[in-house]
């Protein structure tokens, strides 16, 4: 990874987590309304993927804010997204957790626990039957890895060598519930082991994980079928804003919050790519400006009309179904 890239993730990465404090303040004080699931903590694993996945469709789950940003999205349309806004990526009817951008080939958002993956696996087939090489990603959390959609999933890409790379985020937790409560092991990948390549990364060292996706989606770009990368991580926040997070202990948060992606990656810039303290400080509030825009944009950004509530809810025939 050469000095420009890295300083470009570690960009996104404070951008991230910048965007993410921001929107739970102003959750909390009203302008955000719905659910709101923050990525804080894991803004290495969202950042790192997205990046490395340069080319070819993505499919994410419901925490999504920085994966977003990463792909392209800007933060203003994201927040504004957050605030239910007209100018919102998805007009204001998404909200949190429905970032949607196809020009983007972001396909993220799914509400549904495990919902985007048979999703993304139809994706594959389509791009194999078109003859493109570039591939698609699937991102989940290890508690979708119990569903049995996911189990069909893995099956019907590996039996059709379609090139679609799982990536599994574990964090340890479905929701309030430890892995290794409905799990008979930690690392989800033994339930893929039979079916394609595996893999293994931490998942709080960006550039581990850029290199790791990187590898992956070569694999699949080259034919060799789907692959299946398990990225452990730690989220610092409950699963989402209502959620107290009480099930974890002071001294596992403790632990988890010693593996901070940002810090990591800040001493990295320092002590391998020469970028100077007053460089980090730049960058640092470079970010905070850009979300200070992003909030001030969609708190005067235009409500949605109300006849938009009839708008979008059947497809208008075509005569193809992908472009």
């Amino acid at each position: 990874m050469n000095k420009l890239l890295a300083e470009e993730i570690y960009y996104d990465m404070v951008l991230g987590r910048t965007f993410e404090l921001a929107a739970k303040e102003h959750y909390m004080g009203g302008d955000i309304a719905g659910f709101l699931h923050l990525d804080i903590g894991q803004e290495g694993f969202s950042v790192a993927a997205m990046k490395a996945f340069d080319k070819g469709d993505v499919f994410t789950t419901y925490r999504e804010h920085v994966m977003a940003i990463a792909r392209g999205m800007d933060p203003k349309d994201v927040m504004a997204e957050l605030f239910g806004k007209a100018a919102g990526i998805s007009r204001g009817r998404g909200g949190s957790m429905h970032l949607f951008d196809p020009s983007h080939f972001f396909y993220g958002g799914d509400a549904i626990v495990g919902g985007q993956i048979p999703n993304a696996v139809g994706c594959a087939y389509a791009r194999k039957y078109q003859g493109r090489e570039d591939g698609v990603m699937v991102v989940f959390g290890d508690g979708a890895t119990n569903g049995g959609a996911f189990f069909e999933s893995i099956n019907n890409a590996s039996t059709q060598k379609l090139p679609l790379l799982f990536l599994c985020e574990n964090n340890g937790y479905a929701i309030g519930t430890k892995i290794t409560r409905v799990a008979p092991f930690e690392k989800q990948a033994k339930k893929a082991e039979p079916y394609m390549i595996t893999r293994e990364v931490d998942g709080m060292d960006a550039l581990a994980v850029y290199e790791s996706v990187r590898e992956a989606q070569s694999l699949i770009q080259d034919g060799h079928g789907p692959v299946f990368l398990e990225a452990m991580t730690c989220r610092y926040e409950g699963h989402s804003v209502a959620d107290a997070n009480t099930y974890r202990s002071k001294e596992e948060m403790q632990i988890c919050k010693g593996k901070d992606s940002i810090d990591r990656m800040e001493q990295l810039l320092l002590s391998q790519y020469g970028i100077t303290p007053d460089a980090i400080k730049t960058i640092q509030k470079r970010a905070q400006n850009c979300v200070d825009e992003a909030v001030a944009f969609a708190a005067s950004a235009v409500e949605p009309e109300l006849a938009e509530l009839y708008e979008d809810i059947f497809a208008e025939r075509k005569n193809h179904a992908v472009s």
